[in-house]
């Protein structure tokens, strides 16, 4: 880890736990966790906005005028392009753990190697969503409150429910 990046976890240790960004106690947070942001992430585009108790891994990638929302998680890799919006409590996970075997507990199966995540372009997802590994959103996506994503969204699909299904599509009016 470069010295660049500890300090910017060591800050954010403290940035995470300010106020949300639009709280009425403007303290800086919102300008503070995008700093530490810039120090952490492998890519981080402008106009980025990262939430209260957001967490993060270093090999993130964000775009412009993108965030990540209250209380998220991020782990691995994982690419969010521009214009994404991300509510409340959402998880992406990259990482599963190995479970083939029944002679022996998972638990010592170890784990299965990162699958990214590639969110697009102008995407909405819901609070409470959890995206699996593997998994890429298309453009102009909305993932409805609490849906659990694990196959690959088309663009401009609205999905919802576990798992997440597509219930119709933003730029026609039936599937």
């Amino acid at each position: 880890m470069t010295i660049k990046k500890a300090f910017g976890y060591a800050l954010y240790a403290f940035a995470k736990k300010l106020p949300r960004s639009n709280s009425r106690l403007d303290i800086g947070a919102k300008q503070l966790r995008r700093f530490c942001g810039s120090l952490i992430l492998e890519k981080m585009g402008k106009n980025v906005n990262i939430e209260r108790n957001a967490s993060f891994s270093s090999k993130v990638r964000i775009g412009n005028n993108s965030g990540l929302g209250i209380n998220c998680l991020v782990l691995a890799e994982v690419t969010i392009g521009d214009d994404v919006m991300m509510a409340p409590n959402c998880k992406i996970y990259t990482v599963n753990h190995n479970h083939e075997r029944t002679d022996i507990p998972m638990w010592k199966q170890g784990v299965a190697p990162a699958r990214p995540v590639v969110i697009g372009n102008d995407v909405w997802i819901g609070a409470d969503v959890t995206i699996l590994g593997g998994v890429h959103i298309g453009n102009g996506a909305i993932i409805g409150t609490r849906a659990v994503v694990t196959k690959d969204v088309p663009d401009y699909a609205v999905v919802g429910g576990n798992p997440a299904v597509i219930l119709k599509y933003r730029n026609r009016t039936e599937i």
